[in-house]
């Protein structure tokens, strides 16, 4: 792009102003965004003892993380933040007054620190702006090889598969034999197929749509890669915490809190999330809806290229689902 206002040549040897191009707001990027927990509210009411053997469990995996991060970085001390998620959108309890703090204390006493806190609701909308709506906008789908269209699109159903569904079983007409039985396939089987259809949305009598947990957890992933952006802006931007305590209603509570002075940029180049293993069918989905969203063209190429000049080597995959990684620990 050269400089607004001058004309550049486009690829048919003509000229466009470039001052009319949308403009795409960088983010700075750490090169790790490591999750200490994505918990729910019936683990914070369970009590303080929940989450600390969560923090524990949590702790050699994070340390793990942090030496595969620095050995990625060719032994240079790489640029790592911390967040958490907290469930405030399908279920809420207590207060952030009283969450937040028995949160960062359990946090603090396994030795870990927390620098930001993020609302799941947040996922779903930030202030204005549909975030998840906007996202569910970008989904093109995966044709499977041979498939022919039979199944409405995911923008109707709400409903993204990683293959071709079985067909339903139909009763044969006069003088015809039923169709034979046929399995689901995975597009990128590797030998056998390991087929996952995964719901996004439900909706009710009036049309009122809630978001699925994997869908919110695939814009949650997004965020941390710094790959959202709703016209030019970047979405999910972190808020300084001021004030010595919470607010008394999640709604008060911004989308994205920092928490520790001069931390590391939240959004980075990869993720690592450290949870338990009853998150593992929920973060197979969020692989499959990633591996189907059309991402923001430019917040991709400033991420991928910035990683390049900085990592060489170990630069992000051109994947952005393989740019994620976990830790799946046994038990709560």
């Amino acid at each position: 792009m050269s400089d607004g206002g001058h004309p550049a040549a486009d690829g048919d040897g003509g000229f466009r102003e470039t001052a009319a191009e949308p403009r795409v707001a960088a983010v700075p990027l750490a090169h790790l965004s490591l999750e200490l927990g994505h918990l729910y509210m019936e683990d914070f009411e369970a009590g303080p003892e929940r989450l600390r053997r969560h923090f524990a469990q949590v702790r050699p995996w994070a340390e793990a993380a942090r030496a595969a991060a620095t050995a990625r970085a060719g032994g240079k001390r790489p640029r790592i933040s911390t967040c958490f998620l907290i469930d405030d959108y399908f279920t809420r309890f207590a207060t952030p007054a009283e969450v937040v703090p028995m949160l960062l204390a359990e946090a603090g006493r396994a030795g870990l620190t927390v620098d930001y806190l993020a609302r799941e609701s947040g996922c779903a909308v930030t202030g204005t702006v549909p975030v998840a709506e906007a996202v569910a906008g970008r989904i093109v789908e995966s044709p499977p090889p041979g498939s022919h269209g039979l199944r409405p699109p995911a923008v109707e159903t709400g409903w993204l598969a990683n293959g071709e569904r079985g067909p339903a079983a139909r009763a044969p007409q006069a003088m015809k034999r039923a169709a034979a039985w046929q399995p689901p396939r995975e597009t990128a089987a590797w030998r056998h197929s390991v087929f996952l259809d995964a719901e996004l949305w439900s909706e009710d009598d009036d049309g009122r749509r809630t978001w699925s947990c994997p869908f919110l957890a695939a814009v949650w992933q997004l965020a941390r890669l710094g790959l959202l952006r709703h016209e030019g802006e970047a979405v999910l931007v972190p808020r300084p915490h001021t004030g010595d305590g919470f607010p008394a209603d999640w709604d008060e509570l911004p989308a994205l809190v920092q928490l520790t002075e001069r931390p590391a940029a939240f959004s980075a180049y990869r993720t690592c999330s450290v949870l338990p293993n009853r998150f593992l069918p929920v973060e197979h989905a969020v692989r499959v809806v990633l591996d189907q969203i059309e991402v923001d063209a430019t917040a991709l190429a400033q991420a991928t290229g910035r990683s390049r000049q900085e990592e060489r080597d170990a630069a992000v995959p051109d994947s952005v689902a393989d740019r994620i990684s976990y830790v799946f620990y046994a038990g709560r």
